[in-house]
């Protein structure tokens, strides 16, 4: 079993930038498929971005395609979502999580699928 830290959040103006970490411990971090998902007051938990063990496939929302950037270091057993030009819309609690898989190249967006999930670290963006 993996047990995922986040870090990294805090308060940011709008276009600004902040880099999020998901430490994990436990388990080596390549042995799973990785995503972050935020959630907003009020609002359910969406997906963000997504990598495959092998980092060689990723996948973002719409939403933060072409800002948002996700990857992973096995040497830190670590997951980073790098976030630029950030807008108050950003404002959310963000996760990040794991997925058991035999796959090297799989990855999801479905939160369901995911198997272990960290406690979340908060971004609030300041217009």
């Amino acid at each position: 079993q993996v047990q995922l830290v986040e870090s990294g959040g805090g308060l940011v103006q709008a276009g600004g930038s902040l880099r999020l970490s998901c430490a994990a411990s436990g388990r080596l971090i390549s042995t799973y498929a990785m995503g972050w998902f935020r959630q907003a007051p009020g609002k359910e938990r969406e997906f963000v971005a997504a990598t495959s063990r092998s980092g060689g496939s990723t996948y973002y929302s719409d939403s933060v395609k072409g800002r948002f950037t996700i990857s992973r270091d096995s040497a830190k057993n670590t997951v980073y979502l790098q976030m630029n030009s950030l807008t108050p819309v950003d404002t959310a609690v963000y996760y990040c999580a794991g997925k058991n898989t035999y796959s090297s190249e799989y990855y999801t967006t479905r939160a369901r699928e995911y198997d272990y999930w960290g406690q979340g670290t908060q971004v609030t963006v300041s217009s």
